[in-house]
């Protein structure tokens, strides 16, 4: 297919916003063409500004599986809407991955939607996986396809946070005085450590036992770009970086305590402190307050940021994002693709959305657009509005749908 991208006006976005709205309710990829490497290619719906606008942003969408594409055409109207209020233009190409992928073209991740993704600005993924795929062989599931778009655009930090708002306070299964106010953010190193070591498999000691083992590795160099990335993310937050390992035990992590430290000269602008990951997870649970920004290792940050989201109340409301060094940022959100909601207008769209916000903050710099996002958010849950995984007493329960449109009155003021 030929790509084809349009730039509209701001009252044609508006008609075809509504249009879509009465004929494919719950379509996001219905008008879409495909090839056979699996990329999808579709106008932008919107993202319309005036010409003399030069920040102009290519977006590779990945709508996946389940509620997939429900959530990202919430996203991308939020994202057009957001343009228009702040002068940003947002192209848009659509491909196949996951499930979706491995129906269409055998495999969970073409070599046409990596390389894509890998072309693009920054990538937004939706969700992937689903029970009918559960029976492939491991190699062939959905989720390998997240694997590979992993190793493909190299990112290696995984930035997950967990902030809990005061409205769904409540929610949280620890008490309202502990967790009102918590924000953290969780800078996991993603493509190292125990995960990835060399040795590892199984064989057999000397008394003949058979055992399994791994190896916890980093190397300087692994260290020192993750820290990078936890510092300069701690200085548009708060100022504080925590940086956990378990150092009194583990010579890995004496190395990962040295490189952060020696890292810290280049910003000294941020708070450092250490602690041990036992305590962490503790601390996390007793005093989560206390925390702003935490860097840590693969398997150490896996514990962290599950324990962290759980303070929260809901992992719908979670976002998150996977970058590395240089070139296009993952931003996704944290829950599955939710397969026994799929098509039922029952998806809670908001972490999608507040995902769409970290990769304007955290790819493009957009902190102005960013924030009108997370506002309109926070302004939409004021006005009680709550799907299904967060409803609460008094509230209004609502679909995807009307969240999309409650969301986009108060994005629009």
């Amino acid at each position: 297919a030929d790509k084809r991208t349009t730039i509209m006006n701001t009252r044609a976005q508006t008609l075809n916003t509504h249009a879509l709205k009465r004929s494919e309710k719950h379509v996001f990829l219905k008008s879409s063409n495909s090839n056979s490497n699996g990329r999808r290619r579709r106008s932008s719906r919107g993202a319309a500004l005036a010409a003399a606008s030069n920040k102009n942003y290519k977006l590779t969408l990945l709508p996946g599986d389940g509620i997939g594409p429900e959530i990202m055409k919430v996203a991308v109207d939020v994202l057009n809407e957001v343009g228009r209020k702040h002068e940003i233009t947002f192209t848009y190409e659509e491909n196949l991955v996951g499930g979706a992928a491995i129906d269409a073209f055998g495999t969970p991740l073409p070599e046409d939607t990596l390389e894509c993704c890998k072309q693009s600005d920054a990538v937004l993924l939706a969700a992937i996986g689903g029970y009918k795929w559960d029976t492939l062989e491991a190699n062939m599931r959905p989720e390998r396809g997240l694997l590979g778009l992993r190793a493909g655009m190299e990112v290696f930090a995984n930035l997950r946070p967990a902030v809990v708002l005061p409205q769904l306070a409540d929610a949280s299964s620890l008490k309202k005085d502990i967790v009102s106010g918590t924000d953290i953010m969780v800078v996991r190193e993603l493509t190292g450590g125990i995960y990835f070591g060399e040795p590892k498999g199984f064989g057999t000691n000397a008394k003949g036992e058979r055992i399994g083992f791994n190896t916890m590795v980093y190397s300087e160099s692994e260290v020192d770009r993750i820290a990078k990335v936890a510092f300069e993310i701690a200085q548009k937050r708060g100022g504080r970086l925590c940086s956990v390992e378990k150092s009194n035990v583990l010579e890995v992590s004496q190395l990962w305590k040295e490189r952060v430290i020696k890292q810290h000269e280049n910003y000294k602008d941020v708070e450092l402190s250490h602690m041990y990951i036992d305590n962490c997870a503790m601390q996390v649970i007793r005093d989560p307050k206390q925390f702003d920004t935490i860097v840590t290792g693969n398997i150490f940050g896996d514990i962290i940021s599950d324990a962290a989201s759980m303070l929260t109340g809901s992992i719908g409301m979670l976002p998150s994002a996977a970058v590395g060094s240089s070139g296009p940022g993952l931003y996704e959100p944290v829950h599955g693709s939710a397969p026994d909601i799929a098509g039922q207008d029952k998806a809670n769209p908001l972490a999608q959305v507040l995902s769409a916000a970290m990769l304007l903050r955290y790819q493009f710099g957009e902190e102005a657009a960013a924030k009108s996002i997370e506002e309109a958010v926070n302004a939409t849950l004021d006005q009680g509005f709550r799907t299904g995984d967060i409803m609460q007493e008094g509230m209004k329960l609502v679909g995807c749908t009307q969240m999309q449109e409650a969301l986009m009155k108060n994005l629009s003021k």
